[in-house]
């Protein structure tokens, strides 16, 4: 009897500590939430300042339990809406009380190439405006200086540096660990420049994929170097990006020297120099502060500036990140989601035309398919639709983008990557190493199919690739039908190949050059819209507390993934023998249907400088069910 008193005193203990967590996080969370809103009353005379400590998104990220009480999203990075902060760019041209604009990019993490433009050019328009923009760092490299090359004045701490690194790089190659592992790739794929696949197939780079990426880069750097000259024109970038090591070297290592003799800064000065000069411009704070000039909150302006809402409503819809089904984000693009919030726009009839925003190296093409679906339903109904396209639009994203009436890009946009691939693992030779074999009887050729033990039959060979082919055949003949092109032409310039937006515009992949803005404008033309009679209405939910949040816990309950097709359910196989045989392997079946997703499109706009460089884990990872438009 003792001994169930005091285990009963045990449970309820565990209880109340239970509670007491629960009630902890709760609380702490609505802390961050109350503390972290934006107060518009606090708004005076003083700079702007756009301390971007993060990187620049199309769409912030859903926000987590963890990320509310650490200030960042889900990765700990804070996120800043290039939306919103173009916005506020722009909002201060006309504002008395914003004297100037100051730049603080020492923590400044990076974002698209065209998303930086896009900022640049707002900079460019308050400049132009009268608003002088100041500019500091502790460091620069390409993505805070393709920024501060817009600001009258650039400051560099004496302690720091700088350094133009261009596109480019190298990637990880996996085809030798994985013999010495023992995993047999089986890859069906259609593409000569399909170049995702070739880390598991090839110990370096194939000149199919050395070829593209080599003309890809070159455009991204020119048009670099050509946004630099404009904005600073004195500033002697190529001869310091060409040779740095014999600059660095003749400098005896002194940054400083060179980023004043190649006229890449205006002045050496550490932050609270910088603050004072500042605060003669604009004005000293009164209060103590890690800035001693007056300054403007940036999410207490964005907040006291928003966005127009007269006139007819034209929808703007975002598909951002890589494309998946279900109904996750934002910040990824789930099909059910986005589908969701196309149907109930259509359904209350308050569009008149509609703009779909792409910034996604794709994923999913069920999922994309999904969506496209959801768009050609929005055409049926005669309402117009003009795709814009941000730093990235290829593969599954340009299975969505080819349902638009009209398509936009910039000259820097990655676009196309029209191909097809899959990747699945079987680990006969590994297991064989350990005396673990297969044997057993089947009714049909595919009993007992995926055997990841004894390793895949011919029979599920010629069933997946055909299935790649198919799906190709499919990508082809959409992108024919959206282009009015035959198949066969697609094909030509398909085969996964990359294309930056000004070749894609000459090959007809897109019609115009333009930016959101443009993109509005041209769906009110299309909607026979007065311009000024319009506005912009985001679909989109706000990304505030909910439940959703919880879902960072460790005993929160996920969803589990459909199954869409043969690839699908050829993950939901392994995956249950691997959870038999090997838990920890269950990361193997991460994405688990037909992918439509470009790789080396996702390390080029992977903003934060989230490195795609795969380690073990993340490869293991990889081999999940995908025949994939990547």
């Amino acid at each position: 009897m003792q001994f169930a008193k005091g285990a009963w005193k045990f449970l309820v203990a565990i209880k109340d500590g239970l509670v007491l967590i629960a009630m902890l996080l709760f609380f702490a969370a609505l802390y961050g939430v109350l503390s972290a809103r934006p107060n518009v009353a606090a708004i005076h005379e003083g700079a702007l300042l756009l301390d971007l400590n993060g990187v620049i998104v199309e769409e912030l990220a859903q926000p987590d339990l963890a990320s509310i009480l650490t200030g960042g999203n889900q990765n700990n990075v804070a996120e800043y809406r290039l939306r919103d902060v173009v916005g506020a760019i722009d909002a201060s041209v006309a504002d008395d009380r914003v004297k100037a604009i100051v730049l603080d990019l020492s923590f400044f993490l990076g974002g698209g190439q065209t998303s930086l433009s896009s900022i640049g050019e707002a900079l460019a328009r308050a400049k132009t405006a009268g608003k002088p923009i100041y500019a500091f760092a502790n460091f620069y490299s390409d993505d805070a200086y393709q920024l501060a090359a817009h600001a009258n004045e650039i400051w560099m701490d004496p302690m720091g540096g700088i350094v133009f690194a261009g596109p480019g790089g190298s990637r990880l190659y996996y085809k030798n660990l994985i013999d010495q592992l023992g995993i047999t790739a089986h890859v069906y794929r259609v593409g000569t420049y399909k170049s995702a696949v070739e880390p598991y197939l090839r110990a370096d780079q194939s000149p199919e994929a050395k070829e593209a990426s080599e003309a890809l880069y070159a455009v991204l750097w020119d048009s670099w170097l050509t946004e630099i000259k404009k904005a600073r024109p004195d500033a002697n970038i190529e001869a310091f990006a060409k040779n740095p090591a014999a600059m660095v070297s003749a400098a005896e290592g002194d940054y400083k020297q060179i980023a004043k003799a190649q006229n890449l800064v205006d002045t050496i000065g550490d932050r609270v120099a910088f603050g004072r000069h500042v605060a003669e411009k604009v004005g000293t704070d009164e209060t103590p502060s890690p800035d001693s000039f007056k300054t403007i909150a940036y999410k207490d302006y964005v907040a006291a500036n928003p966005p127009s809402s007269s006139g007819s409503a034209i929808g703007v819809v975002t598909v951002a990140g890589e494309i998946v089904s279900g109904e996750a984000g934002p910040g990824i693009a789930a099909s059910g989601r986005i589908s969701e919030q196309i149907y109930k726009a259509l359904e209350a009839e308050e569009i008149k035309a509609l703009v779909v925003r792409v910034n996604s190296p794709g994923g999913s093409a069920f999922a994309s398919e999904e969506i496209r679906l959801a768009l050609a339903d929005v055409k049926k109904a005669d309402i117009p639709i003009v795709i814009s396209m941000g730093d990235v639009a290829a593969s599954g994203g340009y299975w969505v983008a080819a349902a638009g009436d009209h398509i936009m890009a910039e000259p820097d946009t990655i676009t196309g990557s029209i191909g097809v691939f899959a990747v699945l693992p079987s680990f006969e030779k590994a297991l064989g190493k350990w005396g673990v074999t297969a044997d057993g009887v089947q009714t049909t050729p595919l009993s007992g199919e995926p055997d990841f033990v004894g390793g895949f039959s011919d029979d599920l060979n010629t069933v997946l690739q055909s299935g790649v082919e198919n799906s190709y055949q499919d990508f082809l003949t959409l992108v024919a039908s959206a282009r009015g092109k035959t198949p066969t032409e697609v094909d030509t310039i398909g085969q996964g190949r990359v294309w930056d937006g000004g070749t894609a515009r000459q090959l007809g992949l897109v019609d115009s050059f333009g930016g959101v803005d443009d993109a509005l404008k041209e769906a009110a033309k299309r909607a026979e819209l007065e311009e000024g009679s319009y506005h912009a209405k985001y679909l989109e939910a706000d990304a505030s507390f909910g439940w959703g949040m919880l879902e960072s816990l460790p005993f929160a309950k996920s969803d589990t993934a459909p199954v869409t097709g043969i690839f699908s359910w050829v993950a939901r196989e392994q995956k249950l023998m691997f959870s038999q045989a090997l838990a920890t392997a269950q990361g193997l079946m991460a994405r688990q249907d037909v992918q439509a997703l470009c790789l080396e499109c996702g390390s080029m706009t992977s903003a934060s400088g989230y490195d795609v460089n795969l380690d073990l884990f993340d490869l293991l990872k990889s081999y999940a069910s995908s025949p994939a438009p990547r």
